[in-house]
């Protein structure tokens, strides 16, 4: 919902807000504000219910989350078209980034969430081997929050949701006040398929609701969206030691090599820079091609990107802006562009009516002078920047504030994994780019600007939404351990046999490793 206007105050002093399409700016709902009361109590019924949620093993926990997968299938359509009415992107683009990885999310997170939080027993090297047993449990944090923007409303919010839910926690989601039905859906398939009212519940509001829920004393604080945003929320859980994890900005880049396949770069570039309007913290913002390939890649680029449909008035391949502020954004970017020399080739202006749609745009001769090349911009542009080599691709890539994500195209997987191992990223991606969140083995996260901690996914994804309480088991007890009072010469002697024979010899050092 592009355009949010406060309509009036309840008697309860609450603000209401009207809900505006970005297609076409006409007024498809209204929403009312949480106010702080409203979230002292959301948090009062999730802490009364979570120790009953957190009692139910793993295995039934799953299964009734599992079952919130079939609901998702059977009401996929009703899912879209909320997202459609609320974003504007297009409904093939809803399945694409919503839908279906929603579902694997389901799919993966239950079938491994037993295993995962399943109790462990690892190994002790050493000398504490014949005296002690370790054991590893998986303890639920209590009541976490999930606050959640508006680019990718769904998916965004079932992910983190999810996770949280398995590990035996509470749940309390903010979804973004542009996108609030979207994100909403989320807690009502969830309901649908069993899992408690008090368990699983949403909070509708604007910053001020989410402030609230940030200072309400959670266990946990999971927030994606801007690096402003974030930033005050990582004080605010810095203030109470809160534990929070932080999905920020991104301004990806992209490296074309000399080798690459340049059919591929050029789809990939125009995709990966257009879908969702350009509106994704993983998508394309920077493109390196190296000078001996750059004419043939930007002439490939140019003409895919002039087949790409965005008018209302035929089946569109990129949608509107989700949010009219963002329009602002991408004009300055290009007219800093323009002023400071860089090329439009195409593109570079709003589309005509009342929606928030926006020209496909190819620019070139773009400079790290450039906002465009610095800030996040967050639209349908490929700016393209030749490069000498790769070593100068990797260091203009390096050259940013922001540390997401970066793709490397080349024939040489050998090479995508040297120059890989280069960026100062969270992740990198060969041939492709933006498709790491959703590769769940894979852990995700930001560096610099662009998070704090890995966000969700990978082998501790679940673990991370509890508290890892090692419990060490003493095999043999006697009235006391050795090094205990008093102190004598004996201690003293054996304490230096030790140091001296066990880490002073090589045969024993590596027996006590």
């Amino acid at each position: 919902m592009a355009i949010i206007r406060t309509l009036s105050e309840t008697a309860e002093g609450r603000r209401r807000l009207a809900l505006i399409s970005p297609i076409d700016r006409h007024r498809i709902g209204e929403l009312e504000v949480s106010t702080p009361l409203d979230v002292e109590r959301v948090v009062a019924r999730a802490r009364a219910a979570q120790p009953g949620w957190a009692a139910l093993p793993v295995r039934e926990r799953a299964r009734i989350v599992r079952g919130a997968l079939d609901v998702l299938v059977r009401r996929r359509e009703e899912i879209i078209d909320t997202v459609h009415a609320e974003t504007g992107k297009p409904r093939v683009e809803a399945l694409t980034m919503e839908i279906v990885p929603s579902c694997d999310f389901l799919n993966h997170w239950t079938a491994r969430a037993e295993r995962a939080l399943r109790p462990e027993r690892r190994r002790l090297h050493g000398y504490l081997r014949p005296y002690k047993k370790l054991f590893v449990h998986y303890q639920p944090l209590g009541v976490v929050g999930v606050i959640t923007p508006w680019n990718g409303p769904f998916v965004l919010s079932l992910n983190p949701v999810v996770q949280a839910l398995l590990a035996g926690n509470a749940v309390i989601l903010k979804p973004s006040e542009i996108t609030p039905r979207s994100g909403e859906w989320v807690v009502r398939v969830l309901r649908a398929a069993g899992v408690p009212d008090d368990v699983v519940q949403v909070l509708h509001g604007d910053g001020e609701t989410g402030a609230a829920l940030v200072r309400a004393g959670l266990d946990k604080i999971s927030f994606t969206g801007s690096v402003a945003t974030g930033r005050n929320i990582g004080a605010a859980c810095g203030a109470t030691l809160t534990p929070c994890t932080l999905e920020l900005g991104g301004k990806d880049a992209m490296i074309v090599c000399a080798d690459a396949d340049l059919e591929r770069a050029a789809a990939g570039a125009v995709y990966l820079s257009m879908f969702n309007c350009g509106q994704v913290c993983l998508s394309v913002e920077r493109v390196y091609v190296v000078d001996s390939v750059a004419d043939e890649f930007i002439r490939r680029v140019r003409e895919k990107a002039e087949r790409v449909r965005y008018r209302r008035d035929e089946t569109v391949d990129v949608g509107p802006f989700i949010w009219d502020k963002q329009l602002d954004v991408v004009r300055r970017h290009l007219e800093d562009a323009r002023d400071r020399g860089a090329s439009i080739l195409i593109g570079g202006a709003p589309v005509g009516g009342d929606g928030l749609h926006f020209e496909p745009t190819v620019l070139v001769d773009v400079t790290h002078d450039m906002a465009v090349m610095t800030e996040e911009t967050f639209g349908p542009v490929v700016a393209i920047m030749r490069v000498r080599d790769e070593d100068e691709a990797v260091r203009l890539a390096n050259d940013s504030p922001y540390g997401l994500s970066g793709s490397v195209f080349t024939e040489d997987t050998d090479k995508a994994r040297r120059i890989a191992t280069r960026l100062v990223t969270g992740s990198v991606v060969h041939n492709d780019a933006a498709v790491i969140y959703g590769v769940t083995e894979a852990p995700f996260g930001g560096r610099k600007n662009s998070g704090l901690g890995h966000i969700n996914n990978g082998s501790d994804g679940l673990r991370g939404y509890t508290h890892q309480q090692p419990i060490l088991i003493t095999r043999r007890s006697s009235q006391k351990e050795h090094v205990w009072y008093p102190y004598d010469d004996a201690t003293e002697r054996q304490l230096n046999f030790l140091v001296r024979f066990g880490f002073g010899t090589r045969i024993l050092r590596r027996l006590l490793t």
